[in-house]
């Protein structure tokens, strides 16, 4: 699906959100995306090959959006390359500023807004915070001990000697794919995200010390907020998912169930 003209004032901020087989939850993700404070922006939904409604869903969401969506297809397994695809359209058609958050997730209201404060203030990549998402009834533990574990291994890559290498111009920082913002010219400049399955390295962390290489305008911005989904967590269990998000350190025998749903 191609949308209409973009207006100028839509033109130079895209979201990107990469999608398979999203069709129970994308229609609150679309929500929260309409309900933005600032809805002056472009939304590129890639279909990475999803075998339910995903698509069709975004279609009838087009109709009414407050802003100019496009629906785009990638055959290629992965949200590395679902997100390429979007941010590399997005570029194509005048983007300057690019943001990405996930079909799984609800971004605040004041996202976007949240995003266009980071790059008026020069940073060329911004890497926001990630809670559990309320409508999933989150424990305490998973309220208030999973967020402090994910920021302790954050402080630890901080410190990985791989990650203080002389070539990078900024510091390591704690950073989530559905939650990242980053400049057109930075993205093109540093390689953009990694194609790779879904199994393979993290996309967001290769994208973010890409951009390390080539920039020392990256912060982490904690009023950027995003709500994610805990489905990953409650089906493998905190040890196996923290493996998982730590260098694949735990893969699933079944390369499938790495699509949790």
């Amino acid at each position: 699906m191609t949308a209409s003209p973009t207006p100028p004032d839509q033109a130079l901020l895209w979201a990107v959100v990469p999608a398979f087989d999203e069709e129970a939850r994308i229609g609150a993700t679309l929500a929260a995306l309409a309900a933005q404070t600032d809805t002056a922006f472009t939304l590129v939904v890639v279909d990475n090959a999803s075998t339910d409604k995903t698509a069709d869903i975004v279609h009838r969401f087009a109709a009414t959006a407050p802003y100019p969506v496009h629906v785009l297809h990638e055959e290629q397994p992965g949200a590395g390359a679902a997100a390429d695809t979007g941010f590399r359209f997005a570029i194509e058609h005048g983007a300057e500023m690019l943001v990405r958050t996930d079909a799984d997730c609800l971004p605040a209201n004041d996202w976007i807004a949240a995003a266009r404060g980071q790059f008026a203030r020069g940073v060329e990549m911004a890497c926001g915070r990630s809670v559990p998402r309320r409508d999933e009834g989150p424990s305490p533990a998973e309220r208030y001990l999973l967020p402090a574990v994910v920021r302790v291994t954050a402080l630890y890559g901080r410190y990985r000697k791989e990650h203080r290498h002389p070539r990078y111009r900024a510091p390591f920082v704690l950073c989530h794919g559905h939650n990242i913002a980053i400049t057109a010219a930075l993205y093109v400049r540093c390689g953009g995200t990694p194609r790779v399955p879904l199994e393979g390295p993290a996309e967001d962390v290769v994208l973010l010390n890409r951009a390390r290489e080539h920039s020392d305008r990256i912060a982490r911005a904690e009023r950027m907020v995003v709500e994610s989904s805990l489905r990953r967590l409650r089906a493998w269990g905190a040890r196996r998912t923290l493996l998982w998000c730590w260098d694949r350190r735990y893969r699933p025998a079944d390369v499938r169930e790495v699509h949790v749903r």
